[in-house]
């Protein structure tokens, strides 16, 4: 589908942008010390923390990817909501407040707190920026499917915008100026969700006119010259003479009753309707350089029914290595939260363990509310008549067009603040991982606070000329997969790691540093090897992976788990006391 630049979706989003600077210059006084670098020097209010865990917590996937997941195989698309909110469940009750008592600036800390290991910090810094630029992924690609409503650019350049924006925040303020951005950005995306929500229950649902309906329903054809550009059902793409475009999609075929239309409904009655209807699902099929979409008339109740979505056939399918698939990722999910590093060092942000309990319910209340909102997103989107078919990760705010270009514009502009608020959290943890273990590890001796803080800054100069080329890079893979893989990764590198460092007194540093690079390894070598790595990033054939399944978390994090296990039992434990 091609793009028009939307003016005010532009000056909205500069606007936003200008205060996210504006912000980032006036707090940098926060940000002399290496203290109010990397944790804002432990003065962040628990509730203002809270909405930042949100803020940091709510990207790309779960706004773009989860939405258009919804929008195009429905219900699964939630399946991935509850996954990641009940991983808050472990943050709250076992991670929040032993982390906050042990740890000063990076995840590092919490487990080296009790035997000053120069391996447990190598490991664990590296495992954080592994982690670390795995999260950027997706949140660099949705920053490139906004930017194409917005500017009417290439997705490259919305890549290269959000990668050069949040370097500027993170090298101006650091962790400060980053709470304050993912405290805005987490109200903003909240509020205007709700928002929006409340025009689609207002506007219900309307049958697609039997005039209309063999139009709205013909297969759209997309063919890639040897030039490089798309012929639309055999036309230029374009919308000059001679020359044709995607058209929106999404269709009601039937509502309950023969009605035609429901006029505004309920909470609890859109679902019920949407039960009783049939819908037009938009699937693509690609045959070398030609992608056929073709609609599916799907009943409400297939819709709502879990197993649509491939990632997910695994709830119906009779093969064990489907079934394997899906609990591997619930599993990835679950437990991927409390080992995000971005999400660890937020705690490090307020001043107490009472503190870091009070902000992580703030953050599940707000994330939570969020999530349901999702699925009336999706399912809006799903029947709003304005999705692109080629690219699912722009339902939400194609659905926001649908309503108005001012609606539009805001929902853009605060998805792109989304981005910003996690890149820039992902950033602060990879930086403060190189400048407070890596750097010091490498030279033999700590870092001044001046020095600690220039290192942090090249390091997020550097980690950010990364996320941009991986961004750019992983250009068609839907956002909320690609978090899938990176939650696989910090499950099985950090938690058993974690999990065992602050609550068995027989861990050892042996044990700990050979669970992290045992599962950090087996992680990103089962997702390298995998057949949906082989289709959707190398260009192969699925078939000629020889994993089994493509989701590596039921094996690499109890391997993880075992290796470290093991290892304490057969070294010597020189653990000390930690208050």
């Amino acid at each position: 589908m091609i793009y028009e630049v939307n003016y005010t979706a532009v000056t909205i989003f500069t606007l936003i942008v200008g205060l996210t600077l504006w912000l980032s210059v006036y707090l940098a006084k926060s940000a002399t010390s290496a203290s109010g670098f990397f944790a804002a020097s432990g003065g962040i209010h628990w509730f203002v923390n809270g909405v930042a865990f949100a803020g940091d917590y709510l990207s790309a996937a779960s706004f773009l990817g989860i939405c258009g997941m919804i929008a195009f195989y429905g219900y699964d698309g939630f399946l991935y909501s509850i996954g990641y909110l009940s991983g808050w469940i472990v943050a709250l009750l076992v991670v929040a407040e032993p982390l906050k008592r042990r740890g000063k600036y990076t995840f590092a800390d919490a487990l080296d707190a009790a035997f000053q290991s120069r391996a447990i910090r190598l490991s664990a810094s590296i495992s954080t920026l592994v982690v670390s630029v795995f999260y950027l992924i997706p949140q660099m690609v949705g920053a490139g499917a906004l930017v194409q409503p917005l500017f009417g650019l290439p997705h490259w350049v919305g890549v290269t915008m959000v990668g050069a924006v949040v370097v500027a925040i993170v090298m101006t303020a650091g962790m400060v100026s980053t709470t304050y951005v993912q405290f805005l950005k987490g109200g903003l995306l909240v509020f205007f969700s709700l928002i929006l929500t409340i025009l689609i229950l207002q506007r219900g649902f309307t049958v697609v006119p039997e005039s209309e309906r063999a139009a709205r329903l013909a297969d759209q054809i997309v063919e890639k010259t040897t030039d490089g550009r798309n012929l639309i059902n055999g036309l230029p793409q374009g919308r000059g003479p001679g020359e044709t475009d995607l058209r929106p999609v999404g269709e009601v075929l039937e509502l309950p009753d023969g009605a035609t239309a429901t006029g505004p409904v309920g909470p609890f009655e859109f679902f019920r309707i949407l039960q009783g209807s049939t819908i037009a699902l938009w699937r693509g099929k690609t045959v070398e350089n030609r992608t056929t979409y073709s609609a599916t008339p799907t009943t409400g109740k297939e819709i709502l029914r879990p197993g649509n979505l491939p990632a997910l056939k695994g709830i119906r399918s009779e093969k064990w290595a489907d079934r394997l698939n899906f609990v591997s990722l619930m599993l990835a999910l679950f437990c991927g939260t409390a080992a995000l590093p971005h999400i660890l060092i937020r705690y490090y942000t307020v001043k107490d363990q009472a503190s870091a309990r009070k902000s992580t319910i703030v953050g599940i209340a707000t994330i939570g509310f969020f999530y349901i909102l999702t699925l009336y997103l999706g399912i809006g989107a799903m029947t709003s008549g304005a999705m692109d078919v080629s690219d699912n990760n722009m339902a939400a705010p194609l659905l926001a067009r649908s309503f108005s270009n001012l609606l539009f514009a805001l929902i853009s502009a605060v998805a792109f603040t989304t981005v910003l608020g996690t890149v820039s959290g992902l950033i602060i943890a990879a930086s403060g991982a190189v400048a407070h273990d890596l750097v010091p590890l490498i030279t033999g001796r700590p870092l001044v606070d001046h020095a600690k803080i220039k290192v942090a800054k090249i390091s997020a100069l550097v980690v950010g000329l990364i996320a941009i080329g991986l961004g750019i890079a992983f250009q068609k893979m839907n956002v909320n997969y690609l978090v899938g893989w990176a939650f696989s990764v910090a499950a099985s590198a950090n938690l058993p790691a974690l999990i065992m460092a602050l609550f068995w007194s027989r861990a050892t540093w042996q044990g700990i540093t050979a669970s992290i690079m045992v599962g950090m390894v087996s992680a990103l070598a089962w997702i390298l090897l995998s057949g949906d790595t082989f289709k959707d990033v190398y260009g192969l054939a699925a078939d000629q992976s020889w994993i089994p399944f493509s989701q590596p978390g039921i094996v690499t994090i109890p391997l993880s788990f075992l290796t470290l296990i093991l290892v304490s039992l057969l070294t010597t434990n020189t653990r000390k006391s930690v208050l």
